[in-house]
């Protein structure tokens, strides 16, 4: 199934109402990862597969858009704790470029902002 997302956006792949898509990013050697929609316990097993996926099929830094995330669990974080390991294992990073206020303020309340930077 695949989502339209408007305003430059790619056409993103869902599951349980999640939108991931991912794009060359602007400098090389990295890729835009952008989230839409809700990651909750139901669907942050996709996530963690795309965002794997996009890790190491590129071979890049992944550059991760959470803008237009309107919730975020602890599963949703310990997705994005848990990519940034594999990454950080491989010499690479996992930076979010962008969040809602509701990604800003789970970051805010674990203290695991500056983990992303």
């Amino acid at each position: 199934m695949s989502g339209t997302v408007q305003d430059e956006r790619p056409d993103l792949p869902v599951t349980a109402g999640l939108e991931v898509g991912v794009t060359p990013g602007p400098l090389p050697g990295t890729v835009r990862v952008v989230v839409s929609s809700e990651i909750d316990f139901d669907n942050a097993t996709f996530l963690n597969e795309a965002l794997l996926a996009a890790f190491f099929s590129h071979r890049a830094t992944l550059l991760v858009d959470l803008e237009r995330v309107t919730f975020c669990d602890c599963a949703g974080l310990n997705t994005l704790l848990t990519a940034r390991h594999a990454a950080l294992q491989s010499g690479r990073s996992l930076h979010i470029t962008a969040e809602g206020r509701r990604v800003e303020r789970l970051l805010n309340l674990t203290a695991t902002r500056s983990l992303f930077t």
